[in-house]
C-alpha cells in the first residue's frame, strides 16, 4: 500500500526555457532511502539522472542515479537540485549550497539567474585510438583520443563532424568506460567548443547536456585554445549552453534551469520495492 507522499520535481537544466536542455528529477528526502528504492524511482522517471537529497548540518548529501546505475558525478542534476532548493524556498538565494557526494564536496552559487557549480577537473590523457572505439564511432576520424577514469574523449575535425556522428550504441555499450565525450572547436563565435556525450553502458544512449563532461572538456580546451573561460554548446537534439571556467584543479560550470513539473511519489522510501 502507498505510504506518505514524497515530493519530486522535474527540471530542465542548462537552458532558460522549458523543453530544452537536460531534464532531471529532484527528490528531497527527510531521511536516507535504500539504494534499491532510489534506483527504482530513477528507472520509473526514466530520465538521464534522478537526484536524491537529504539535508544535513552543513548542507545536503546528494546522490545521482540513471535509469540503470548510480554515478559518481553529474552536473545537470546538481544544477537542477540547486535550482529546486532555491526556487522552492528551502534555502535563501544568497546562500551557497554545499553538496556532499561521491566526488567530494561540490558547491553551488546563484547570481543574476545563473547557477555556478564548483566541480573537480578531470583531465584526459592521450591514448592510441582503440579499434573497438573506432568501430563504435562508425568511421569517424579522430584528431585526438584521450581517456580519464570515467570516459573516452574524442576530438573530431569540425563541428559538422560532431553534429553528423551516428555511433553504434550496441558496440559502444561494450566499451570499458561509462561514456564517450566527442568534441570539436566551434564554427562561430561566441561559442568556443561544441560537444556530444554518449553513455549507453549507463542506460543513456545520448545525454542532452552533460555538466560533468565539461570537467574533462574545459582542461582540454584550456590547453588547445590557451584560455581559461569558455562558452560551450552541447549540440544534442535538445541542446544546452554552459559557461565554463578553469580555476586550478577545479572547473566552474554555470547554467540556467527551469522547473517544468512538480508532483508526489505515492510510494515513499519505506515502500519495499
Amino acid at each position: 500500500m502507498p505510504q506518505a507522499k514524497t515530493a519530486i520535481s522535474q527540471v530542465d537544466a542548462f537552458t532558460d526555457r522549458p523543453f530544452a536542455g537536460n531534464p532531471a528529477a529532484v527528490c528531497i528526502l527527510s531521511e536516507t532511502a535504500s539504494d534499491r528504492w532510489m534506483q527504482a524511482v530513477a528507472a520509473e522517471m526514466n530520465l538521464s539522472e534522478t537526484a536524491f537529497l537529504v539535508s544535513q548540518a552543513d548542507g545536503y548529501s546528494l546522490r545521482w542515479f540513471t535509469p540503470a546505475i548510480e554515478v559518481n558525478l553529474c552536473g545537470h542534476a546538481t544544477l537542477a537540485s540547486a535550482h529546486v532548493l532555491w526556487s522552492e524556498g528551502h534555502l535563501p538565494p544568497e546562500q551557497e549550497i554545499c553538496f556532499h557526494t561521491r566526488s567530494g564536496l561540490l558547491t553551488a552559487t546563484l547570481q543574476n539567474g545563473w547557477i555556478t557549480l564548483n566541480f573537480p577537473a578531470q583531465p584526459v590523457t592521450a591514448i592510441a585510438a582503440e579499434p573497438d572505439l573506432l568501430r563504435a564511432l562508425r568511421g569517424a576520424e579522430p584528431q585526438f583520443v584521450g581517456k580519464n577514469q570515467t570516459h573516452y574523449f574524442v576530438e573530431l575535425a569540425s563541428e559538422q563532424h560532431v553534429h553528423l556522428l551516428q555511433p553504434d550504441f550496441a558496440l559502444m555499450q561494450l566499451l570499458p568506460t561509462q561514456g564517450v565525450i566527442v568534441t570539436s572547436q566551434a564554427e562561430a563565435a561566441p561559442v568556443d567548443f561544441v560537444s556530444r556525450y554518449f553513455a549507453p553502458a549507463a542506460g543513456i544512449n545520448e545525454d542532452p547536456v552533460t555538466g560533468s563532461a565539461h570537467c574533462a572538456l574545459a582542461p582540454y580546451w584550456q590547453k588547445v585554445l590557451a584560455k581559461d573561460d569558455f562558452l560551450a554548446h552541447q549540440i544534442s537534439a535538445r541542446g544546452g549552453v554552459l559557461q565554463v571556467r578553469c580555476v586550478g584543479d577545479r572547473v566552474k560550470i554555470s547554467g540556467q534551469a527551469v522547473t517544468v513539473m512538480r508532483g508526489d511519489l505515492l510510494f515513499d522510501p519505506l515502500y519495499d520495492c
